[in-house]
């Protein structure tokens, strides 16, 4: 098996200890990258493993910070990923929260706990009637916890005059049954959605949070195969736009430290440079922390459903790190899991979305701020 051949290859250098994030708030050796893959090979080869091993399964972000350091490329996040479904296939996990969350996902198609019937209160009118081979799919937490990220985005490329239509019936994209190991549910939410999107004549498709993107970009492949429609996130599409309309941008002129969601960059497509040129064509300062892009920290968020504390701790040392009182990232999912030890760990930071920050300056004005939700809402994906 190549999983155990990558956990052989472990040297026990220790380099991995120094970015993991888990071990960073718990000091727990076991709830570290290196024994996360021995009871990884445990689980592979049958043998029992106890329940705090089994807790390190699962307690892990997954988040591949722990890839880029390994000087033996131990891809050591879908090493555990797939210790996850091995649990499933032994009926050992997953652990119950997240199966209530996707009891949840099964019940209310959104990982949020939400009101199907109030998933597009935030639009600014009517449900828009246009046809388009471009989808702006907003997603679970746009939709329920942060539609301040789900309106700002909206109007933003309607203003930069971006061709696309919505999904009345949009679903959850099915990131967290992938990514907690149920194939089973993941492969049923995946051909749903592909199938819808065939239905509608969908080509491309845009999308505000960076799971979501990961999701669409990497794992409907690996799980389907070819899927017929090209996935974008939406800091791609925004600087040719913005140059384009240069004249219109009132500068913003603050200090800003951008958060690097793992989806867009270390886990996906090294999506780094699009977010950052678009922030610094609206005049912001960016001040980048000492470890960003590739070795930028993981939010915390898919912690939050099973291991409250850890996620909270894991989010509020990110928070300590940054210098400025302004933090943008561009995952709407990210939004949630920094707000949330924001909140947790009173740490009085002013966390928005990517596309807040951009409208403002086009605008010169101020989008609907709603209210806090995260503590209103499960999570999962």
């Amino acid at each position: 098996m190549e999983a155990i051949e990558q956990i052989d290859s472990c040297i026990n250098c220790g380099a991995c200890l120094d970015v993991c994030q888990t071990y960073e708030v718990t000091k727990k050796e076991v709830f570290g990258p290196i024994r996360r893959l021995y009871t990884a090979k445990k689980v592979f080869q049958d043998e029992e493993v106890n329940p705090e091993e089994v807790e390190s399964i699962y307690n892990c972000l997954k988040c591949g910070r722990c890839n880029v350091v390994c000087p033996m490329e131990i891809t050591i996040a879908e090493i555990i990923r797939k210790a996850q479904v091995q649990l499933v296939n032994r009926q050992v996990g997953p652990l119950d929260n997240p199966n209530r969350v996707m009891a949840g996902i099964q019940k209310l198609d959104n990982a949020f706990n939400g009101d199907p019937a109030k998933k597009w209160d935030w639009l600014p009118g009517e449900f828009p009637a246009t046809e388009s081979d471009t989808l702006l799919y907003i997603g679970c937490s746009a939709s329920f916890a942060y539609p301040q990220a789900a309106s700002a985005s909206y109007l933003l490329l309607k203003k930069l005059g971006v061709d696309f239509t919505l999904l009345k019936d949009e679903s959850c994209c099915g990131y967290f049954h992938y990514y907690i190991g149920r194939e089973d549910l993941a492969q049923e939410k995946f051909e749903q959605n592909v199938e819808k999107f065939k239905r509608r004549g969908i080509k491309r498709i845009i999308t505000l949070c960076a799971g979501c993107y990961h999701n669409f970009k990497n794992w409907y492949p690996a799980l389907l195969g070819p899927v017929g429609f090209e996935v974008v996130h939406i800091s791609q599409l925004l600087p040719a736009l913005l140059k384009e309309r240069s004249k219109d941008l009132n500068m913003d002129r603050r200090e800003i430290t951008y958060h690097d969601p793992c989806g867009l960059g270390r886990l996906g497509d090294g999506i780094y440079r699009e977010p950052r040129e678009a922030l610094r064509l609206c005049g912001v300062d960016l001040v980048e922390l000492g470890q960003n892009r590739q070795l930028g920290s993981c939010c915390g968020a898919l912690l939050i459903n099973n291991f409250k504390e850890l996620a909270a701790n894991i989010s509020g040392n990110f928070l300590d790190k940054v210098k400025t009182p302004d933090i943008v990232t561009s995952c709407s999912f990210c939004l949630f899991g920094l707000n949330y030890g924001n909140r947790k760990m009173g740490k009085n930071k002013k966390i928005r979305y990517l596309s807040e920050v951009i409208l403002d300056s086009l605008e010169g004005s101020t989008p609907v701020i709603y209210p806090d939700t995260t503590q209103n809402h499960r999570t999962s994906t």
